[in-house]
């Protein structure tokens, strides 16, 4: 859809750049390692990027083809819980856990490369576009997670890989309380939307049941009063538009009664309560609306049709009050245990910075009555013009 979000990650050059400088770096001290006579200036360019890498708060590590570790910073040996000496010359595995395809696969830690600890496609995480999420083993066995990034430099017609790491244990605590914070939240809505809806269904029952009655009994008296003979015509005049408020007092309670909790969805089911709003949605807006369901598809338990009609009522709302369109088309039916739900209007179509406003209280309303069922809900304007709502609903435990 030509309105949906995309979430990319940024910040790759920046990553890759210094990457490639700190893969220079530990090129650089491997080469010293094996070639110790350099010059004067040559030691003093290793001593300095030595301190580079000694004094970076990420932890770094220069690993081989073969997965064995050259170079360790101190930042990355108290990441581990152990000693710079005691990384060095280790393998990798014993610091990083290999990813679950490769364990699941039964493949030999001897067998993998560094490349296969961050495998392409899999594993992104974080804020660069060249993250990614790999669990750490500290020296005491606790594992933790970890966002890593590598790159290669050639170095003796051989392969040296730099490895850059930072421990986001902190970060995991943060959005797991984030999550379990979100799911009370909506915990707390689905609760609300619930208590909301049977206060909604008490009052509609108390006017129908007890307001209903009075008034068709006041009609009746009025009906009676109108057949007395020799009324003066002023009485007459009188009683006639007493009777005219009575029927729009009648009526206003019918509409007000029904737009709290529509009898038909109580009586008849979910497909004659959308039929009813349906009718009621042309005749008050004069906007045309087709209806394509099949009745037997639609024989849900009450939580679902009450949910199902609220969110094809709210639609209708915001298109009445915000879309300008002719007409509406709404379609239901069901696919491997699943409602599909489609509202599409011609009218002049949803921005996407509306999506999210705090004021648009319909969406909201819609988004957690679908989340509350465990559905997908997706809304844009791919089909220009007009607005198309898709609606996927679980239908599982849901049957009438």
């Amino acid at each position: 859809m030509t309105h949906q979000r995309s979430y990319r990650r940024a910040g790759a050059n920046r990553a890759m750049l210094l990457a490639g400088f700190l893969g220079g770096v530990c090129a650089s001290r491997m080469a010293a390692t094996l070639h110790p006579a350099r010059s004067h200036s040559s030691g003093t360019r290793i001593l300095d990027s030595r301190r580079i890498v000694d004094s970076a708060s990420d932890a770094i590590l220069s690993v081989d083809q073969h997965t064995r570790i050259l170079l360790a910073n101190p930042a990355a040996a108290q990441m581990f819980g152990t000693r710079v000496g005691v990384m060095k010359g280790s393998m990798l595995a014993r610091f990083i856990q290999p990813p679950a395809q490769t364990r699941s696969a039964g493949a030999s830690n001897a067998a993998l490369t560094p490349l296969h600890y961050f495998p392409t496609g899999g594993g992104r995480a974080g804020r660069r576009a060249t993250d990614y999420a790999v669990t750490g083993i500290r020296a005491n066995g606790q594992l933790f997670p970890i966002e890593g990034s590598i790159s290669s430099i050639g170095h003796d017609d051989r392969s040296v890989y730099t490895v850059i790491l930072r421990d986001v244990s902190e970060r995991h605590l943060v959005q797991q309380k984030l999550s379990r914070s979100h799911d009370q939240l909506r915990q707390l809505s689905s609760a609300l939307q619930s208590i909301r809806e049977e206060e909604r269904t008490h009052i509609a029952r108390e006017l129908h049941d007890d307001l209903g009655q009075l008034l068709a009994s006041l009609r009746m008296d009025m009906t009676l009063l109108v057949r007395i003979d020799h009324l003066p015509d002023a009485s007459v005049r009188l009683i006639a538009g007493m009777e005219n408020n009575l029927l729009t007092a009648i009526a206003s309670l019918r509409r007000i009664a029904t737009n709290l909790r529509p009898r038909a969805l109580d009586e008849g089911g979910l497909y004659f309560a959308l039929q009813g709003l349906r009718d009621e949605f042309v005749a008050r807006h004069g906007i045309a609306c087709t209806l394509l369901a099949d009745e037997a598809e639609l024989r849900l338990d009450d939580a679902a049709s009450t949910a199902v009609f609220r969110i094809v009522q709210e639609a209708l709302t915001n298109i009445a009050r915000h879309a300008g369109a002719i007409s509406v088309v709404l379609h239901l039916h069901r696919l491997n245990g699943d409602l599909l739900l489609t509202i599409r209007d011609d009218g002049r179509g949803i921005r996407a910075e509306d999506m999210d406003k705090a004021e648009s209280l319909g969406l909201v309303g819609m988004r957690e009555r679908v989340w509350a069922m465990r559905g997908e809900i997706t809304i844009g304007s791919d089909e220009p013009p007009g607005t198309r709502i898709d609606i996927v609903l679980p239908m599982a435990g849901h049957q009438a």
